[in-house]
């Protein structure tokens, strides 16, 4: 598995670089168009989404926990319900991340209702 490591190190640098140069794009793309950068309705919409998905997240991670107790004291550290900890805080970030995406989105298709 260790010479998987620098191939997908490389993707994952890309990946970021990638992402950062969308960003920074939108950025200078939103400026120069004149609008205000954070209105109320937006700070309104994005502070909903982030409380949202920081109660996904932690309920997924606390049931990544409870998965990874139960699976230690029934089958111990060798059996098949062992959770290493990289895949772990990736699925966790992940989960925080996309329902934040999803819920900014969603929230600010549906207006203030």
């Amino acid at each position: 598995m260790t010479d998987v490591w620098p191939i997908t190190s490389l993707g994952i640098i890309i990946t970021i670089a990638f992402i950062a140069i969308l960003l920074f794009w939108r950025i200078i793309k939103e400026r120069r168009s004149g609008y205000p950068a954070g209105d109320e309705r937006t700070q309104k919409i994005t502070g909903k989404a982030a409380t949202v998905a920081l109660f996904i997240g932690m309920y997924f991670t606390i049931a990544l926990l409870l998965v990874n107790i139960i699976g230690n004291e029934l089958y111990g550290t060798h059996g098949s319900f062992f959770l290493e900890a990289g895949y772990a805080l990736i699925a966790t970030l992940l989960v925080y991340s996309l329902s934040f995406i999803f819920f900014r989105w969603h929230f600010g298709r549906k207006g203030d209702s």
